[in-house]
């Protein structure tokens, strides 16, 4: 999925059109699961031709709800530790999050021309990391939650979203999203979560694509299924 519009650009890869060699085949673009570096640097080098950027900021992503704000020009690619949020007003900044099953939820001030790149698994879920970025994009650039435009990643479906264990892991506010035993809709507590914070309905789009039942992108949940749980990650790109 590839979305340009005025201002701003987001990308939600697939695993096709890399040169990661099996089981990260083919476009693996995360350092942290034991691709050789050459070659994610070259997928990722693909990925910033095809956005026409020249440097791209991630994380080491941790499942918390940390927020970093880039408010520099990048001189080469940096990835950081310890942060799944990634907020900017600066051009040229690819912000980007890696993913095999989690969302990534991007958002869009149109207004003061920020954005925001956010790693949303259901640990982010249950710590809310959605309303707290949009709390601190109100902080930094003065956007109107009102007026953020939204974008839910290809990400583990409700068909796929079993959590056995959810009487201990989950609120019993996520209850209403419980599908069927054990079974939750994750698409629809993020656009929940993001009306809580103010945003419009009508500006959240979920893209719809469950990663375990599609093959055309990696799964840490299918990988578990028929293997070790090794794979690659896809990734989610947003950029002014």
């Amino acid at each position: 999925m590839l979305t340009h519009a005025n201002s701003y650009t987001i990308i939600s890869t697939d695993r096709h059109g890399g040169v990661s060699h099996a089981p990260y085949d083919s476009l693996n673009l995360s350092y942290g699961v034991g691709d050789d570096e050459n070659l994610v640097a070259a997928n990722r080098n693909r990925l910033k031709k095809q956005l026409l950027i020249t440097h791209l900021l991630s994380a080491r992503q941790v499942h918390g709800d940390r927020i970093y704000i880039a408010s520099h020009t990048l001189r080469k690619d940096t990835e950081i530790d310890n942060y799944d949020a990634l907020v900017t007003d600066m051009p040229g900044i690819g912000l980007l999050i890696q993913q095999a099953d989690c969302q990534a939820v991007t958002l869009f001030d149109p207004i003061n021309h920020a954005i925001a790149a956010i790693h949303c698994g259901w640990k982010g879920s249950v710590l809310n990391i959605l309303s707290k970025t949009v709390n601190k994009m109100t902080e930094c650039y003065d956007s109107s939650p009102s007026a953020l435009q939204a974008v839910i990643s290809p990400s583990l479906g409700p068909c796929c979203a079993e959590f056995i264990n959810h009487a201990t892991e989950l609120p019993p506010s996520f209850l209403a999203f419980q599908i069927k035993e054990n079974y939750f809709d994750f698409w629809q507590i993020s656009k929940m979560q993001l009306i809580e914070a103010g945003l419009d309905e009508r500006k959240i789009q979920i893209t719809g694509i469950c990663t375990s039942c599609s093959p055309d992108h990696f799964s840490y949940r299918r990988a578990c299924r028929n293997g070790d749980g090794k794979t690659g990650r896809c990734a989610t790109v947003i950029c002014l």
